[in-house]
């Protein structure tokens, strides 16, 4: 695979299904009932704080990441590549493309949002120079399902 055989532009909902699958297969944690339901995905990408990405090889989705912002920071999360695809760079020109997006809008900082238990990921971000924080991360949420 080459370099022009990888296309990558913005998330459509009607790519919601592929993600979705990309998702799964990566073990990305999924919460249909809350904010990975289309409805919320489909509200998250009008508000104009996301930067949702997908890769593309002839025409079918192989990679996808999701970038959020909270004004001060940039986060990047749900980075997920098709099986067949990884180790070859993928995963690096998503999250090249999500920074540079992130840099435009004014951050300086970015960090990536990780499993506790996905070494995989940990493994990929460290190897983009991503370094691991001791900031150990809470939430609180309306319902499990959140």
């Amino acid at each position: 695979m080459s370099a022009a055989e990888i296309r990558i532009r913005p998330f459509r909902m009607s790519d919601y299904d592929r993600v979705i699958e990309l998702w799964r297969e990566a073990e990305l944690p999924y919460r249909p009932q809350g904010r990975d339901s289309r409805e919320r995905i489909e509200e998250e990408t009008k508000r104009g704080r996301s930067i949702f990405l997908v890769a593309e090889v002839g025409g079918i989705i192989v990679g996808t990441i999701l970038a959020t912002h909270d004004g001060r920071k940039g986060w990047l999360n749900r980075l997920a590549v098709a099986e067949e695809f990884r180790r070859c760079g993928l995963a690096r020109r998503l999250v090249t493309e999500a920074e540079r997006r992130l840099g435009a809008m004014g951050l300086d900082i970015i960090a990536g949002l990780i499993e506790a238990d996905n070494g995989v990921s940990m493994t990929v971000f460290e190897r983009m120079g991503y370094e691991r924080s001791d900031v150990v991360y809470f939430s609180k949420r309306k319902n499990a399902g959140a």
